[in-house]
């Protein structure tokens, strides 16, 4: 092998293991990004159903509102 060739190989053994690195860092940065999203997802919506649930609880608790009129029925 020249000194060429050998420069050649060693540069694409390099750029083989430079690519290998990037990839492996993306593939991490991706399911990092991924896991936070999930557990943002997984905070609201255990924020949304408390709410629903205290909306429950609250419009149970509460008399009927009394507007006032007399209910009469109509009788045909």
């Amino acid at each position: 092998m020249s000194s060429d060739q050998r420069r050649q190989s060693a540069e694409k053994t390099f750029k083989h293991e430079v690519r290998g690195r990037n990839a492996r860092k993306a593939m991490t940065e991706y399911e990092t990004r991924t896991q936070a999203v999930r557990e943002n997802m997984a905070r609201l919506k255990a924020l949304r159903l408390a709410k629903e649930a205290q909306a429950l609880t609250d419009e149970s608790a509460r008399p009927p509102v009394k507007t006032g009129r007399i209910e009469t029925r109509r009788t045909k």
